[in-house]
């Protein structure tokens, strides 16, 4: 699973962390996509998308999360990973037949605000978050999940925000930073993490490699 981290206000600021199978290649963040200039992210090598977009110039940022639910048929199925591209270059949800598309959350912030698109594969609902800081993980705005419980209260203020995450990987169910090695040799395991920060000057963001002292 994924984790995004929102706190609204002035500035705005956003960290995703992501979590995915260790021998998926992917790369950092950067321009990857002619068809979105300007737009800039880490790209999954595998389908060409990506998890976390930005765009400096119109001040936004969205995030992406898989989500539960109903799959999408395999005949018509299409990666996810355009979907954050394609929000932060419109600065609103995809026009897509969604049907298309595995279960999601989907973040879209400005300086404004933030609003959250949740589909299950049946049905979308959109929530605008509140003020303050919220936590997604791949069950949505769910304050009763481990991970919530256990690290919400990290990411309220604004030191909490600009303090690196640290934590030890871990198989914990409330682990912030995950690594589960599972039969056959795979491993499952946060491989990143983007802070991105919004405000009427303009945006700043740091990337840290999670991987870059161990073996993907």
């Amino acid at each position: 699973m994924c984790t995004v981290i929102v706190k609204t206000g002035r500035p705005l600021t956003l960290i995703g962390v992501r979590d995915e199978f260790a021998d998926r290649p992917w790369e950092g963040p950067g321009e990857h996509w002619p068809e979105h200039p300007g737009v800039l992210g880490g790209r999954d090598l595998k389908a060409g998308g990506t998890w976390l977009a930005v765009n400096p110039a119109a001040r936004r940022v969205a995030a992406l999360l898989n989500g539960r639910g109903t799959p999408a048929p395999d005949t018509v199925k299409i990666s996810r990973g355009d979907l954050a591209l394609r929000a932060v270059a419109a600065g609103d949800l995809p026009d897509a037949d969604l049907t298309r598309y595995d279960p999601f959350h989907l973040v879209l912030a400005g300086v404004s605000g933030a609003r959250l698109a949740s589909w299950d594969g049946v049905r979308l609902t959109t929530t605008e978050l509140p003020d303050g800081t919220s936590m997604i993980v791949n069950t949505g705005l769910d304050p009763a999940h481990p991970r919530v419980a256990a690290h919400r209260h990290r990411f309220e203020s604004a030191a909490g925000l600009r303090e690196p995450i640290t934590d030890a990987p871990s198989g914990a169910p409330d682990a912030l930073i995950v690594r589960h090695e599972l039969p056959g040799g795979r491993v499952f395991a946060s491989l990143s993490i983007m802070r991105v920060t919004l405000d009427a000057e303009g945006v700043t963001y740091d990337f840290t490699d999670l991987t870059a002292d161990r073996d993907r």
